[in-house]
């Protein structure tokens, strides 16, 4: 069963606690931060975008985790392939970075001496704006990006924690926006076309438990000339009454139930660089997913830790739209994570 939430309302009850718990595919229920009663130190706030072609591809973070806020400017190059990533810490913003209550719009800006990163919604459009000096071997990292709001379609959960009544994470992930735009790393230019380069929004605000480990996939393309991608994961928070699973055709969202990630071992470890298989308990959800890179981060301060394996490569296999059509899927561009987090 997959409780679609259908009235708006406030997310959270005057007591704090999560007022629905359920998926939606547009940001129906209305965040706050105001409204939180656990305790400020626990409140997380993130916008993240991934925009990729076949080539290549950035991923930008701003994040307010309340003691500790993160600007972090990825690139990814799949033809070599190599990876470089760039963080910027600042400690205990506690909600000064003013992250939107919600997607649709304002701006979302992080400054400091020797970087920017800008995420500005307007009308039908997306801007993202970066600069990071000295971002890899000397080289200076910069670019702009505009996204089409395509207005379709997205994936909305509002999860609980069976651990903590005040606990809650509300995530929207917008996939298949059209890209327009360059990334510069010292004096070479790649540049993002709106045939073939598309990008991906996960914005999510919410208090969490300590200890956590989550599986998360996307991708994002052109199916025939038609926008098609999905979002899967798993792992986090009680999701009984829904999970995120989902597909998107011509910006159209068809609910998946239970997705699991079969991720290869050898000898009791995951072994991230083999091919990794999906399945669904509904039978509408089957991929190959052949890997490229691996983006990989290890923190261990003791109490706080972080293992992080975002995997860019490619899905082949089959979907079933909710009408009973089936789609065949070849080398479609995406990644898959598994992240195992105490913070």
């Amino acid at each position: 069963m997959q409780h679609e939430i259908a009235r708006k309302r406030d997310l959270l009850r005057p007591n704090g606690t999560l007022s629905e718990a359920g998926y939606a595919t547009s940001l129906i229920l209305d965040y706050d931060r105001s409204a939180i009663k656990a305790n400020k130190f626990r409140i997380k706030e993130w916008d993240y975008y991934l925009v990729a072609n076949q080539d290549f591809a950035v991923a930008l973070t701003i994040a307010d985790n309340s003691y500790m806020g993160l600007d972090s400017i990825s690139f990814i190059d799949f033809r070599k392939p190599y990876q470089h990533t760039k963080n910027s810490i600042r400690l205990f913003p506690m909600g000064r970075t003013r992250m939107p209550e919600t997607s649709e719009m304002g701006y979302t800006e992080s400054f400091c001496k020797n970087h920017f990163i800008s995420f500005r919604k307007e009308k039908d459009r997306r801007f993202l704006k970066f600069h990071m000096d000295n971002f890899y071997d000397h080289k200076t990292l910069d670019g702009e990006i505009s996204l089409e709001d395509h207005k379709g379609d997205a994936m909305v959960i509002a999860t609980p924690f069976v651990e903590d009544p005040l606990a809650f994470y509300y995530n929207q992930k917008i996939n298949c926006m059209a890209a327009k735009g360059y990334v510069n790393l010292g004096d070479k230019s790649h540049i993002f076309h709106p045939d073939d380069s598309f990008g991906v929004l996960d914005w999510g605000r919410g208090v969490w438990t300590y200890k956590n480990t989550w599986y998360w996939g996307s991708a994002s393309g052109l199916l025939d000339g038609t926008p098609f991608g999905f979002n899967i994961g798993c792992g986090f928070g009680d999701d009984s009454e829904a999970t995120e699973n989902m597909l998107f055709y011509g910006h159209k969202a068809h609910k998946l139930s239970r997705v699991t990630f079969n991720i290869p071992t050898v000898n009791g470890t995951d072994n991230y660089l083999e091919p990794w298989f999906f399945t669904s308990d509904d039978d509408r959800f089957k991929m190959i997913f052949q890997p490229i890179i691996d983006r990989a981060a290890k923190t261990n301060l003791g109490i706080l830790c972080s293992d992080q394996h975002q995997v860019f490569g490619r899905y082949t296999g089959r979907v079933v739209l909710d009408d009973g059509t089936v789609l065949t899927i070849k080398d479609l561009l995406g990644f898959a994570e598994k992240v195992f987090n105490k913070w």
